[in-house]
């Protein structure tokens, strides 16, 4: 097993709570990390049709024979044994007693929002991170063959090609999944839907054009999009709040949490397509933007990111938020520095009066230097500025 970041915060958050609940998206190894991190609690899955069906029958039974403690897996498959969670803490408010994981995260949030507000903490999942391939040794050394490969655990124990897993998991979770939590009743549309998200990525988001483009709504492309986000395959980075003295864009930017599967819904098969495509420069974006997203949710933080884009077009492509202090930090997928790409981090700097110090450039190189009082930080190491 790949050790993962999240287990030392799932041990904090063990000392106070009663329930732990981990979402994320399917096959983002929670299962595994939940039973490593907890090897002493016994484990139930609720996607065992017999188990399942213990659990609607006699939920109360259930939770007696195990109230040591127990690990509930796809517990939103039985939505209706909050209710009995909630008896069951309440006779023993014990921390870190019931640790429950869910993948379709609408239902699972709802009912633990309803059914055990104050007696929860919560802990998204994401793929792998840079940081967890590279402690175990399996980290490729080019930064668009770990973009085209991306993150999901299975792509690492196992032999299989990355364009493979990802047409099967697109058939097996992303419609299917998706799908029965939306009610889709094209799927021709929803499928053209998944693609143009792809197509548009690390772009300002449009809806209106989006649904125009796929035939569909204003709504159903709303509802759509808010169900991709939901569930862990897209994330809709937000603008920054300050403006100084500049309008600002409003809108979001679209963003998929995972390359290797937008990469797929591309239909990039190498890193060396990847390299002369022209999303290039997207995807290694949105690959970035995932890595501080891992790491922020990983130790149970608030994301905090946002990027900042005034209505002449200048951008910076994210700021890190947290407390007090603000860093600012410009993406390019290039290999080879050069002056002009710190040019929107010095508007910037004249915009804001931020220090250079809390300017960062991250490119697809492999050495880090200053320039002018900006770091320069190579593709496999822009989290440490976390």
């Amino acid at each position: 097993m790949i050790p993962r970041q999240a287990a030392e915060t799932l041990l904090r958050l063990k000392k106070g709570f009663p329930v732990l609940c981990v979402t994320g998206p399917r096959q983002s190894g929670k299962t595994t990390l939940v039973k490593a991190t907890f090897p002493n609690l016994p484990y139930l899955s609720l996607e065992d049709p017999d188990i399942a069906r213990l659990a609607r029958e006699d939920p109360r039974g259930l939770l007696d024979t195990y109230h040591e403690g127990l690990i509930i897996d796809e517990a939103q498959t039985v939505p209706e044994i909050f209710a009995y969670l909630k008896t069951a803490i309440d006779l023993n408010p014990r921390p870190g007693i019931y640790v429950v994981t869910g993948s379709q995260q609408f239902p699972l949030l709802a009912r633990v929002t309803e059914s055990l507000a104050g007696r929860a903490a919560f802990l998204t999942l994401l793929p792998f991170s840079v940081a967890e391939l590279r402690s175990a040794g399996k980290l490729p050394d080019d930064p668009f063959k770990t973009i085209i490969n991306g993150f999901y655990p299975p792509l690492y124990d196992r032999e299989l090609s990355p364009y493979d897993w990802y047409t099967n998991y697109i058939i097996s979770y992303v419609e299917r999944d998706l799908r029965s939590l939306i009610n889709v009743k094209d799927l021709g549309q929803f499928q053209t839907f998944v693609k143009m998200c792809a197509s548009r990525i690390g772009q300002i988001l449009n809806l209106s054009a989006l649904a125009l483009d796929c035939g569909i709504s204003h709504n159903t492309a709303r509802s759509w999009l808010s169900v991709l986000e939901t569930s862990g395959i897209i994330y809709l980075l937000k603008p920054y709040h300050n403006n100084f003295g500049k309008r600002l864009i409003k809108s979001p930017k679209l963003y998929f949490i995972d390359t290797g599967l937008a990469a797929r819904l591309l239909g990039i098969k190498t890193a060396e397509e990847l390299f002369i495509h022209p999303h290039r420069g997207n995807l290694f974006e949105s690959y970035i933007i995932a890595e501080f997203l891992k790491t922020r949710l990983s130790n149970g933080l608030d994301p905090g990111i946002y990027f900042w884009r005034d209505n002449i077009g200048t951008e910076i492509d994210l700021i890190l938020e947290d407390g007090q202090e603000r860093k600012a930090i410009e993406i390019k997928s290039g290999k080879t520095f050069s002056p002009e790409l710190t040019l929107t981090l010095e508007a910037w700097i004249r915009y804001s009066e931020a220090k250079r110090e809390d300017c960062f450039l991250i490119y697809a190189g492999d050495r880090p230097f200053q320039w002018k009082g900006i770091t320069v930080v190579p593709w496999d190491a822009g989290t440490t500025l976390c």
